[in-house]
């Protein structure tokens, strides 16, 4: 790759390393005992666990909890598992091959391609931070009673955190993220200690049966299956890929020197899975909250709105301890402050993220204020759109409208998904792409292959519910069957293009190894 930048005005060429101007930065010391090295690699694991405990998984899963109490905390359980996994090779690909997800893809498929797939991807992250801007413009909202347009406009500012951000080094802004993940897992563990939840229960959900993904029982409108399908898709999202597989490039490596790599790619792993837990931590205390701290069947409205007023009303708890608890407003309070913390999280993420694609499929680079200022203003407009319709109606009507957007904004997660793991998993199968050493073991290959088609069947049948969602709840048949269709169609694209790019990926892979067999047979003569 070329390391040259060509300047024009805001706007840059850039075929260089991912995120040049962190890449590289943090030296860690050799020859340190374990604790003292993991400490050193930490970091860039927390800022990819923000992405599984953003707003959009919390009414997944505390509504899946007030419906089906523990039997979907195998399907966290999962999820979790499979989000380490492929984190892991998002990491390592990052580290041995010295490229993001991105410029690998784009490395080994057309111009075209890329374009396609960037745009994609752009969607993707567009839709991500549409739940963002509603969790941070609630939290506002609930906090310091700031008019919900004013809120929404107020999100935009969050630049400006950005900018300090960006003057204070990369060891600074991973210990700021890994703090506010920690102020979310507090304020979880608060609520749930006090509800005292049936442990036995919570143990008995880590396993799966037959009822967890059964279509057969519905409560309150939802069935397990579709309660499952909610939480994965809430959980496993695309941009957390592009994002691992470049800041794991943030620490100084020799790559001439393969040990040192190997112990990069070691403590890498490490770092990510520590991090997924505590992720996995507060998704499971979520459900947990759903079961425990709410009477069964308490919680009407899941909106954001809807679970801060039950935290605080007496009648919806489920023991006096909680009771008395909640009628300071300290459970309600903490539950707001949580939802700022993670919105914010993802601020930093999400700007990183959008960098990383921009950089690495088309190669152009902007500042990182004016990424962030460009994605959250034209992520602010459906918002401001949703407010704006639904405000000469009730509060409840503005309260639901504003949930379906978050939730039906993450349909285009389900597109953008495979595009993300089929590359991933194909380029760290490969041996010309990793090398003998850092290709992905028999064992590896086969779970991530079960891991990915799993996923991506899922997500695509999850995709007619979803389209419907777009309707809303009163959905004519005729409606039904458009929202069918138009999956199908989807499906059918979705399914075409992938191919696509696998054979792409697959020639340019077969490229590469030709090149690499051209160098040795040169050197060896």
């Amino acid at each position: 790759m070329s390391d040259s930048v060509k300047k024009h005005k805001l706007i840059e060429y850039a075929n260089g390393p991912s995120l040049g101007e962190i890449n590289g930065t943090v030296k860690v010391p050799k020859n340190m005992g374990f604790w003292k090295t993991l400490f050193a690699y930490s970091g860039p694991g927390a800022l990819v666990a923000v992405g599984y405990m953003d707003p959009g998984n919390w009414s997944t899963s505390i509504t899946g909890g007030q419906n089906f109490q523990y039997l979907l905390m195998s399907v966290i359980l999962i999820s979790s598992l499979i989000a380490m996994l492929l984190q892991y090779m998002a990491a390592k690909l990052g580290i041995v091959s010295q490229m993001d997800l991105a410029q690998a893809i784009r490395a080994r498929t057309s111009k075209t391609l890329g374009v396609i797939l960037w745009i994609l991807t752009e969607f993707a992250i567009m839709a991500t931070d549409i739940a963002e801007v509603i969790g941070a413009a609630i939290a506002l909202y609930l906090l310091f009673n700031i008019p919900l347009v004013i809120a929404v406009f107020i999100t935009v500012f969050d630049v400006l955190l950005l900018l300090l951000l960006t003057k204070i080094g990369f060891r600074k802004i991973e210990a700021i993220v890994v703090c506010l993940i920690l102020v979310i897992l507090f304020v979880f563990v608060y609520q749930v200690a006090l509800s005292n939840p049936d442990w036995g229960g919570v143990v008995r959900g880590l396993i799966p049966t037959g009822k967890t993904f059964s279509s057969s029982v519905k409560v309150g409108g939802m069935t397990p299956m579709s309660g499952a399908l909610g939480i994965i898709g809430a959980t496993v999202m695309p941009h957390n890929l592009y994002l691992h597989s470049a800041i794991s490039q943030t620490r100084a490596i020799d790559h001439n020197d393969e040990e040192d790599v190997a112990r990069t790619v070691k403590f890498a792993g490490l770092d990510s899975n520590i991090q997924l837990t505590f992720a996995f931590f507060v998704n499971a205390l979520l459900l947990i909250m759903g079961v425990a701290v709410f009477k069964t069947g308490a919680v009407k409205d899941p909106s954001f709105f809807g679970l801060f007023h039950a935290l605080s009303d007496t009648a919806t708890m489920s023991n006096g301890l909680l009771s008395s608890v909640a009628r300071t407003g300290i459970l309600s309070t903490l539950f707001a402050v949580a939802l700022l913390a993670s919105g914010q999280n993802s601020t930093i993420t999400g700007t990183l993220t959008g960098q990383v694609i921009m950089e690495g499929f088309v190669h152009m680079r902007m500042p990182l204020w004016l990424r962030r200022l460009v994605t959250r203003l034209i992520s602010v407009v459906p918002v401001l759109i949703c407010v704006m319709m639904t405000s000469g109606k009730s509060a409840v009507d503005e309260h639901v409208a504003l949930n379906d957007l978050m939730n039906n904004s993450q349909v285009f997660l389900a597109f953008a998904l495979p595009f993300s793991m089929l590359p991933l998993l194909m380029m760290t199968d490969s041996r010309a792409e990793m090398g003998d050493r850092f290709k992905n073991s028999l064992w590896l290959k086969i779970l991530g292959w079960i891991s990915v088609v799993g996923l991506t069947v899922l997500n695509m049948e999850s995709l007619p519910d979803a389209i419907k969602g777009f309707f809303g709840d009163g959905i004519t048949p005729a409606q039904a069957d458009l929202s069918n269709w138009i999956a199908y169609a989807l499906i059918v694209a979705v399914l075409a293009l992938l191919v696509w790019t696998c054979v792409e990926l697959y020639h340019g892979n077969q490229r590469l190894a030709k090149e690499q067999a051209a160098k040795q047979a040169a050197l060896t003569e």
